[in-house]
């Protein structure tokens, strides 16, 4: 295995590890893979570019009020440029409804990694919705 292909399998295992800490509502981990200045681009942010963490807290901090979860990393795409890497893929996350009625969400997400001082970090992501 090259050296690009060990950093692209990193990458979707750090990204796979983000969007689990999302899902479990792990902020310590969240905050571990993130730049401090991480900017986003999101349905939530009503077409405003977010910048830093705190608005991404809040969603962790009402995260008990999901019944079940889960999330699949679809058609997955990495784009390395040097110490940055794009990640982007479809991502379907699957829930239960207070009613365990079961749903099935789709967004195309891309990540922006950085590498800071050996580390990835999270530095940038655009989430849309599908349909």
């Amino acid at each position: 295995m090259s050296n690009d292909e060990r950093t692209v399998e990193e990458l979707l295992e750090l990204n796979r590890l983000l969007l689990q800490s999302i899902e479990t509502a792990d902020w310590e981990t969240y905050v571990r893979l993130c730049d401090p200045g991480l900017t986003a681009r999101e349905p939530e942010a009503a077409g405003h570019l977010v910048q830093g963490m705190s608005f991404h807290h809040h969603y962790f901090d009402s995260h008990s009020k999901r019944k079940s979860c889960n999330t699949t990393i679809a058609s997955p795409h990495v784009r390395l440029l040097g110490d940055v890497a794009i990640v982007t893929y479809v991502r379907l996350t699957q829930t239960l409804d207070e009613n365990d009625a079961h749903a099935t969400n789709a967004t195309e997400e891309t990540r922006v990694w950085e590498k800071q001082d050996g580390t990835w970090k999270h530095v940038h992501f655009h989430r849309s919705v599908i349909g």
